[in-house]
């Protein structure tokens, strides 16, 4: 990979995820929509386009600018349930997303869990 890609891929990361949040933004702004509903909105827009078969290509443009918001966090629940459906049955559908997101939650509750016992933190 050249310089030239790695600084194409960075910025078209940073474009495509900047627009996300943008959009987020203009929705909180311009609606009546609490910041859960459009979080809720993001997840199963993820969903649908995992569901609908569109999500890879975006994602392989994209690349961490889907897969890293909550658009990317939606769409894993979906593979991971469409996964297990296939392999298992319809009873798969209700734990393949669990099983294939449940790493990077607990990362996540680990990570928060580190943060607290470093800086502290207050109620306001």
């Amino acid at each position: 990979m050249t310089i030239l890609n790695t600084i194409t891929t960075y910025l078209t990361v940073f474009a495509v995820g900047g627009l996300m949040c943008a959009l987020a933004q203009l929705l909180i702004i311009k609606t009546k929509l609490t910041p859960a509903r459009i979080l809720v909105i993001f997840l199963l827009t993820g969903v649908l386009l995992e569901g609908i078969g569109v999500y890879k290509y975006i994602n392989d443009f994209a690349q961490a600018g889907i897969s890293v918001p909550i658009i990317g966090f939606g769409a894993s629940l979906a593979r991971g349930s469409i996964e297990m459906a296939r392999q298992i049955g319809f009873i798969g559908a209700f734990a393949g997303g669990l099983v294939r997101t449940a790493f990077g939650v607990g990362v996540a509750v680990v990570a928060s869990y580190a943060v607290t016992l470093i800086f502290s933190p207050r109620s306001k």
